[in-house]
């Protein structure tokens, strides 16, 4: 795959060797890992994504500097550098523009996964592009996924924990999804049965999880209890009572889809769906007494969750493998668990700032002090220049919260002085403080002479 310029956009197309781009030199960093390496000029190796230096993963203006599709012009330089990104484009994938509604990507998956489904395209490489196909679409179909990959690409992606290699849903499952109930491929080569006899992937569970203040910035372990479904062990997730065979169904005679016939002025209209003796599996079982033939049981399980640093409201973290189990064999789902962080009565927090209000004297304003303030990190001596303006903000260097995935990166504690002003004065402070605006108004008249 090359990356090929139009207007200001970089368009990713299969089979296609890399060009040379006449562009003038770019500073790049590469992320590998959730890792800054050293700035550099030249090839960005596979596996790696771009962002502009001195940006963060996150940052929104650096990503646009380097994914926007608005127009741009053509600059000649003497230098030209070779580029060649390993990110997929989904657009691309799918054969639709940035542009279009969901209806027309699911249009475009439907026909594309029909045509490179392993079941009806026996050509090498069917399956992955297939796979690829499957991957395009659970991302550009998701709201959420698909504006984070608009903004950021695959790291966009990564950074918040889906949609990264094996991330991605089972392709069989969303390709039954959108043809369940609709003939599998519309009774396209009888794959039906086939693809309901496929081992199905479970479900995701979720869990909220609250958290302190400290807590979400500094990261922590923690024992969480789960309920979730597990293969039953008594007819070892097939759903059958033991001592019992699957029979074909009766119904659908082990196809496991059923056609009906509606007559309308139109024509003859046939619906083939799933058969509903059998669920679309093509066989029938006395079911098991325990699990009640549904191959699985809930039941309550504890495990050890760590929690990065940095993670804010509304943060969701997945752990593998720890969903519901899968059904005829298929892998079991992942957990979901949703963050929820209580506020401090002092300390705010803005992204990975905190922001924090120093109430001092007018005097100290004045003169200059040396006060302490408390920090994530504890109380922490905070030095007032003399002559601070009243709504001054002052900067704690790396006292902040810890970017998430990057613990070694900090934001900053952003202090704002509020200076007092007393309402009361008593007869020698007052009488100071007019001996102070005397000698004011004094050195003030000389200046103007």
């Amino acid at each position: 795959m090359a990356v090929t310029p139009c207007g200001g956009t970089c368009v990713a197309q299969w089979g296609v060797r890399p060009r040379i781009l006449h562009r003038p030199p770019q500073a790049v960093a590469f992320f590998d890992n959730n890792k800054l390496l050293t700035p550099q000029f030249g090839i960005a190796g596979k596996g790696r994504h771009l962002a502009s230096l001195g940006s963060s993963l996150y940052s929104q203006d650096s990503s646009l500097a380097l994914f926007n599709n608005g127009s741009s012009r053509n600059r000649r330089c003497r230098g030209a550098r070779f580029i060649v990104r390993a990110d997929s484009d989904y657009y691309s994938i799918l054969g639709v523009s940035k542009n279009s509604s969901k209806a027309e990507i699911k249009s475009a998956y439907r026909k594309l996964a029909r045509n490179y489904h392993p079941d009806v395209n026996k050509e090498p490489g069917a399956e992955q592009k297939f796979k690829d196909i499957s991957n395009a679409y659970e991302v550009l179909s998701d709201d959420e996924k698909r504006s984070l990959y608009d903004r950021y690409g695959e790291a966009g992606l990564k950074g918040a924990g889906m949609g990264m290699g094996q991330d991605f849903s089972n392709p069989f499952d969303i390709f039954e999804s959108l043809f369940e109930g609709m003939g599998g491929m519309g009774g396209m080569g009888g794959m039906g049965r086939g693809s309901r006899n496929r081992p199905m992937q479970g479900e995701d569970e979720s869990y909220s999880l609250i958290l302190n203040f400290k807590e979400a910035v500094f990261g922590v372990e923690k024992e969480i209890e789960i309920t979730r479904l597990e293969n039953c062990a008594t007819c070892n997730g097939s759903g059958a009572k033991q001592g019992t065979k699957p029979t074909t169904c009766s119904t659908c005679g082990g196809r496991g889809q059923v056609t009906s016939s509606a007559r309308t002025p139109l024509g003859v209209f046939q619906q083939v769906m799933n058969c509903p003796n059998c669920g679309g599996v093509g066989e029938t079982s006395t079911p098991c007494n325990t699990c009640g033939g549904d191959g699985r049981v809930r039941r309550t399980k504890r495990i050890s969750l760590k929690v990065p640093p940095g993670v804010d409201n509304g943060s969701r973290l997945r752990v593998r493998g720890e969903g519901n189990a899968g059904r005829r064999g298929g892998d079991p789902g992942d957990l979901y668990v949703f963050i929820d962080v209580l506020s401090d009565p002092v300390l705010k927090r803005d992204g990975n700032n905190i922001l924090y209000t120093c109430k001092v004297s007018y005097i100290d304003a004045i003169l200059g002090t040396t006060t302490k303030v408390p920090t994530v990190d504890g109380m922490v001596d905070l030095k007032i220049p003399a002559g601070t303006q009243p709504g001054t903000t002052l900067v704690m260097a790396k006292k902040g919260v810890p970017v998430l995935g990057k613990a070694s990166v900090r934001g900053d504690q952003l202090v704002r002085v509020q200076v007092e002003i007393p309402k009361r004065l008593n007869s020698e402070e007052r009488k100071l403080i007019e001996e102070l605006a005397s000698l004011n108004k004094t050195k003030t008249a000389n200046s103007r002479r």
